[in-house]
């Protein structure tokens, strides 16, 4: 299962999709938040569905790193350890402070449980089976990979947390109004919670210095991006004198 063969193999189609999602997204919406339609068939609560979704991922990294003769490895479980952070927040915490009665469709779950399944066989494959032995030896949590990927793991996850809470706290009880978010890195993107996703996923990849995190971090980007674009597009025509295209860009700060 742990070949280095089929290891590549599936870092190779993953990207290959990754690039086939990137431009899909373009013209179909992923049917959940904001974009959520009932054509996308049978949903269940919003809530639920995130940790239906997530949890299989934290799950599925424990039990990698559980059979693998490195389980003591202490670097290797470092990246665990910020790995599964990210995961026990999303998947046992951001849904629980989620407000409102959105629906997820069963699909999205499906295709989602499916994503993280082959990101877990990703990144638990490589740090706990694919990877030599002695590649992460004990000198690399002071490497200037591990401490600058580290750096924009934290960063993107302090992004990521306060810019859920800013959208979270958008309405009052009651209130059905749409604003366009205000503060933190939303005076450069409207999408801030993407882009502190995307900053985590990147630094995972400079601190673990692999191929499966750099697959990673484009799959978020490939994710995200589209999703940015289409909101961006929204907030444009439903707040014209109150978002600066020149200033305000989608996900990435003075980028896109």
């Amino acid at each position: 299962m742990f070949s280095p063969q089929t290891f590549n193999i599936v870092l190779i189609v993953m990207t290959v999709m990754a690039v086939v999602v990137f431009i899909s997204l373009f013209f179909v919406d992923a049917g959940y938040g904001r974009f959520y339609r009932p054509k996308w068939g049978p949903a269940i609560d919003n809530r639920l569905g995130w940790m239906l979704m997530e949890a299989p991922v934290f799950v599925a990294m424990l039990l990698l790193w559980w059979f693998s003769d490195r389980r003591a490895d202490g670097v290797r479980l470092v990246f665990l350890l910020l790995f599964q952070l990210h995961y026990f927040h999303r998947a046992f915490v951001f849904p629980w402070l989620m407000r409102g009665r959105s629906k997820m469709p069963l699909s999205i779950i499906a295709t989602a449980v499916l994503f993280n399944t082959l990101n877990a066989y990703m990144q638990g494959g490589w740090l706990f089976y694919v990877s030599p032995e002695n590649y992460y030896s004990a000198d690399w949590l002071t490497s200037i990979p591990f401490l600058t990927g580290t750096t924009l793991f934290f960063l993107g996850m302090i992004v990521n947390i306060h810019s859920d809470s800013i959208i979270r706290n958008l309405r009052k009880p009651g209130d059905t109004a749409h604003y366009l978010p205000q503060g933190g890195m939303f005076r450069w993107v409207t999408s801030a919670n993407y882009f502190g996703e995307l900053l985590e996923w990147t630094g995972f990849a400079i601190l673990t210095w692999s191929l499966s995190g750099a697959v990673f971090a484009l799959w978020t980007f490939a994710n995200l991006a589209p999703r940015a674009a289409r909101i961006y597009d929204g907030y444009r025509q439903e707040f014209p004198d109150q978002l600066d295209p020149r200033t305000t860009k989608r996900i990435i700060p003075f980028i896109f």
